[in-house]
């Protein structure tokens, strides 16, 4: 009887830590777009012109990367462009030269050999503004479909199709969208019967969850998975990251319903110039805007994350085919790889976007530059990426000087502080952030001077990062931290954390 009891307490404990593990780690990336073809100046970056993307040697290297990095699924974009094949067809021109390892059969081999799985495109019969209403523009499709099909169905790597009918689910899935993808889903039904479909959809920012038309148009897609394009890098609102992750929430209560998969498809990516323009290349977006979208579709339920994309905006830049900006592609890639390995203040920083971390030590402010509302600094009530929460406070100077009280002598080990960057509303993350402690209040000793990381990509984002010092090893009453970005624009900060738990 006791060794039983004893078992079951065991037990009990795995199953907790399990479900403790769970809540406090959001799901990597799992997945990217390729993209082939280059179509447009949104490309610049992902298919530079001193890169050969024909040649086998390029896929080989770039999949090695990839799952050196963790993915698991490589989502082919197009495998055909203006009547030009990136594969082997027998209907078009090829594109890579005759007598060469084909760029599909590269990327195949490559993900076989690295253990990656294959979403294979049927797209595009002419090019990105396929419309699927017209018979013919589906009949080159399945045509596509049947030749890759054929070649590559039985292929180790070959994991489903990914449908490119990115149609928008705006109030609701259209007939036209429903039709569309379940007439391209039977025939790869036909072909390759074990093979997922996926599909990844925009216009969540203004779907209407609440109408049954959207639950019911959902259930009469025949696909395995959707991946809703989470929408936070093509800004289709302002400041859009708390309605998206409330969004999500309702997806998943949707597809509780179904036997469809919820995935995100997580954008990476902001704009070089205009939003949602064809003339303004794609650029690494700020490390913690993206940290925050992934921590709140991993929250909200979701099964998988996948991007658009890993490819072309994550790049090692060590590799020998890199492809992006030389500076900011290669910190987006650090930052990420950092976050992985649990170094800096990504893991707190995590932990706060799921509101997962708490102030272990009393304190109370003292001081403030901003005396009337100071006690939203210590009250754990975090802000959200807009300027509008309440528990931001706004420190309009630019300059932010608090000192807080302890009550105690208290052994420090972290400090840390949250801020808020968005330019459009002239509120600005600060360049440096010091942090002074004292035993008696009147004599203070400077501990640490953190250099905050701002991201020159901020045309359009609005994002939440935070000043971290960890390692301190010391003890105090009195904690005082001045920050300054230097403008004489607004600096916002919703809390100041002491010795935080997360």
């Amino acid at each position: 009887m006791k060794m039983h009891f004893s078992m079951l307490f065991l037990l009990c404990m795995l199953a907790f830590s399990s479900h403790a593990q769970e809540k406090n780690s959001s799901i990597p990336v799992h997945g990217t777009w390729l993209n082939l073809p280059y179509q447009d100046v949104r490309n610049k970056y992902m298919n530079p012109p001193h890169i050969d993307l024909n040649n086998p040697l390029f896929w080989e290297q770039k999949i090695k990367e990839y799952s050196e990095i963790g993915l698991k699924y490589l989502i082919i974009m197009a495998v055909a462009n203006e009547q030009k094949a990136w594969y082997p067809s027998n209907f078009m021109e090829h594109v890579y030269p005759e007598g060469q390892k084909s760029p599909v059969d590269a990327i195949m081999d490559a993900a076989e050999k690295y253990h990656l799985k294959v979403f294979m495109s049927c797209g595009w019969a002419i090019d990105q503004d396929d419309d699927l209403r017209k018979p013919e523009i589906r009949a080159i499709q399945q045509r596509i479909m049947s030749e890759t099909a054929a070649l590559y169905g039985q292929h180790q790597s070959f994991y489903g199709w990914y449908l490119p009918v990115e149609d928008s689910f705006t109030p609701y899935p259209s007939d036209h969208a429903v039709d569309a993808v379940n007439t391209l889903t039977d025939r790869a039904r036909s072909l390759t019967p074990n093979a997922k479909i996926l599909i990844s959809p925009y216009g969540i920012c203004r779907a209407d969850f609440e109408s049954p038309k959207f639950a019911e148009q959902i259930r009469k897609f025949k696909v395995d998975i959707i991946a809703y394009q989470d929408e936070v890098g093509c800004v289709s609102e302002a400041m859009p990251m708390k309605r998206m992750k409330e969004h999500f929430a309702q997806l998943y209560e949707i597809h509780k319903n179904t036997n469809i998969q919820l995935w995100a498809n997580v954008e990476s990516f902001t704009w070089e110039k205009g939003t949602n323009s064809r003339e303004s290349a794609l650029i690494p977006a700020a490390f913690p805007r993206y940290l925050s979208q992934i921590a709140g579709v991993s929250q909200a339920g979701v099964a998988e994350v996948v991007s658009f994309a890993i490819y072309g905006i994550y790049d090692d830049p060590a590799s020998p085919m890199f492809l992006g900006q030389p500076i900011e592609s290669a910190k987006a890639y650090k930052n990420y790889s950092d976050w992985q390995a649990g170094k800096g203040r990504w893991k707190f920083l995590e932990a706060s976007f799921r509101n997962e971390v708490v102030n272990s030590a009393l304190k109370t402010i003292i001081k403030s530059n901003n005396a009337a509302d100071a006690k939203k600094l210590t009250d754990n009530m975090l802000g959200v990426e807009t300027t509008g929460d309440p528990n931001w406070l706004a420190f309009n100077s630019g300059k932010m000087e608090v000192v807080v009280d302890l009550k105690k002598v208290t052994a420090i080990k972290t400090l840390a502080a949250r801020f808020l960057q968005y330019r459009i509303g002239s509120v600005f993350l600060p360049k440096t952030v010091d942090f002074y402690v004292s035993t008696d209040g009147k004599k203070y000793e400077k501990i640490r001077t953190v250099f905050m990381d701002n991201s020159p990509n901020d045309l359009w984002d609005c994002w939440i990062d935070a000043a971290f010092a960890d390692e301190i090893n010391t003890s105090a009453r009195f904690v005082k931290i001045i920050a300054d970005n230097s403008t004489s624009k607004a600096l916002f900060c919703d809390e100041i954390f002491v010795n935080p738990v997360y």
